[in-house]
């Protein structure tokens, strides 16, 4: 995640002086729509990968400072999550940080591509994560999902108490964290094959509906900063968890039908 932040501010130093083609007042590209789009998607999402660690450290200090078992199960749950999703947006943000570039982020005197390459290995020295994954719908699973529904009661029951104040983006958070409900509720059914099938595309919707959550959390009080940064995230990134969902509902028969070798 640190990783990630450094990528982003040299992208956005760079995107702030470089200017290129006509858009906006200043003449920079950081007016241009799509890097806007960039720039906005990697803070968005640095936001959401450093919120769940933050969460996760809640907990373990929790944890530790009263042995409860809530506060245990919430930590084991988390710790996966902010594994995978912080060191796989690591990556996608650094890669995105190089095509803020354009060409050159394949310069060496720009720096671009350095944060790419030292960001890379921790999607496997921080344990792999398809294994992290695996252990999320296994292991952390075998409360029959308590501690997953504990957190999604939560977030729901702060979208409702949002819905007062950000009526939209609330309501967005509440049906992405029931559909990731659903899917609990059939993933802690099946046999250990088809979870590992959607154990990736499984963790990320769940990072993804956690991202509304803190996001929502954050619009609610902050400025207007940070209301504009959640609705980019909720209305354009969130939903991507709907299609994540889909896939690890299809369980492991057609994958595993595939034939490698032909």
């Amino acid at each position: 995640i640190g990783v990630a932040e450094a990528a982003y501010q040299h992208s956005l130093a760079y995107a702030i002086d470089r200017k290129q083609g006509k858009a906006g007042g200043t003449g920079t590209i950081a007016e241009h729509a799509d890097v806007r789009r960039m720039l906005a998607s990697m803070k968005a999402d640095i936001f959401t990968a450093r919120a769940i660690s933050l969460a996760n450290a809640v907990a373990i200090d929790m944890s530790n400072a009263t042995g409860d078992a809530g506060w245990k199960a919430r930590a084991a749950l988390l710790t996966p999550i902010s594994k995978a999703f912080g060191t796989d947006i690591g990556v996608e943000i650094t890669s995105t940080g190089i095509q803020t570039h354009g060409g050159m982020g394949f310069i060496e005197e720009t720096g671009a591509a350095q944060y790419a390459r030292d960001v890379r290995v921790t999607t496997i020295y921080e344990g792999t994560n398809g294994i992290q994954a695996m252990d999320l719908v296994a292991r952390k699973m075998m409360d029959g999902g308590d501690a997953a529904f504990a957190l999604l009661d939560e977030i729901e029951a702060a979208a409702e108490a949002a819905k007062a104040a950000m009526p939209d983006l609330a309501e967005l958070v509440w049906q992405a964290a029931e559909t990731l409900r659903e899917t609990t509720e059939w993933l802690v059914t099946q046999d250990m094959n088809d979870r590992f099938a959607g154990a990736v595309p499984y963790l990320r919707a769940f990072a993804r509906v956690l991202g509304g959550h803190y996001h929502l959390t954050a619009a609610l009080q902050g400025d207007g900063t940070r209301k504009r940064l959640a609705t980019f995230y909720i209305k354009r990134i969130l939903p991507e968890h709907a299609g994540l969902l889909a896939h690890v509902r299809e369980g492991g028969d057609d994958l595993m039908a595939i034939t490698l070798n032909d």
